[in-house]
């Protein structure tokens, strides 16, 4: 199966590069090419790649917004950054918006390649620099991503259950202790939407409608105390549930 992949950086020379890139693997193909945000999410619909690649700074809109409008038209489009930054006010909205991987340009271009590869399938890829913040904050440092709060010049960062102990870990059953409002189905939601699966993927998986998979979904946060996808993806990875199958 041929991986088609839209382009959006400003700068020429690192969208050539990283075209170039793309093009010498026999399982990619790029559709499309943007060097500006707004480019970018206009190609997205009406090219729908597989996978777009994003540089998060860019003229017109920046990244995490252009995340933001690509993954709310649901039309089965991954989005993986690439970008030079990796500081919160970078990261944070970015993954908030729904962004399924998140690289730094001093990435290899193999793992660039395994990157796509691995959004294409469906799994979420995290530079390791940026895993080790995120499992940081959501460990050890929870006052700074509750509800509400907000990193320095950027938007809310990712938010976690408000009653949530930094310490607690799953139950005996796998269950998270603050999940025992959830039915079955909706912790099912919540794992595979923490594996980086969209709506549409998640109800191919669970075999019911997209309407079924919001309802879940608005649900869960509701329960939950959430704010939003990204808080919710946040949980999951801190009990756990990210990495577990039902």
């Amino acid at each position: 199966m041929t991986i088609r992949v839209l382009v959006a950086d400003d700068q020429a020379v690192v969208r050539d590069g990283v075209v170039l890139l793309l093009s010498s693997a026999d399982d990619m193909e790029v559709v499309g090419e943007a060097g500006d945000g707004l480019e970018a999410v206009r190609l997205a619909s009406e090219s729908r790649p597989d996978v777009a690649l994003v540089d998060l700074r860019m003229p017109g809109l920046a990244g995490a917004e252009v995340t933001a409008r690509v993954v709310a038209e649901d039309i089965g489009v991954r989005v993986l950054i690439l970008t030079t930054y990796a500081d919160d006010d970078a990261v944070m909205p970015a993954l908030r918006a729904g962004a399924s991987g998140y690289l730094t340009k001093d990435a290899t271009g193999e793992a660039v390649l395994a990157a796509v590869r691995d959004v294409a399938a469906g799994r979420t890829v995290l530079d390791p620099a940026v895993q080790r913040r995120l499992v940081e904050l959501v460990l050890n440092d929870p006052d700074s991503i509750a509800p509400g709060s907000a990193a320095p010049g950027s938007a809310a960062v990712v938010t976690t259950s408000a009653n949530a102990s930094a310490n607690a870990s799953p139950t005996a059953s796998g269950t998270p202790p603050e999940a025992g409002g959830l039915t079955r189905r909706e912790v099912d939601v919540v794992r595979l939407v923490a594996q980086g699966l969209n709506n549409r993927q998640v109800a191919k998986e669970m075999v019911v409608s997209q309407a079924t998979v919001k309802t879940h979904l608005n649900h869960v946060l509701a329960k939950l105390a959430l704010e939003d996808r990204g808080s919710l993806i946040a949980w999951a990875w801190r009990y756990g549930l990210a990495e577990r199958t039902p």
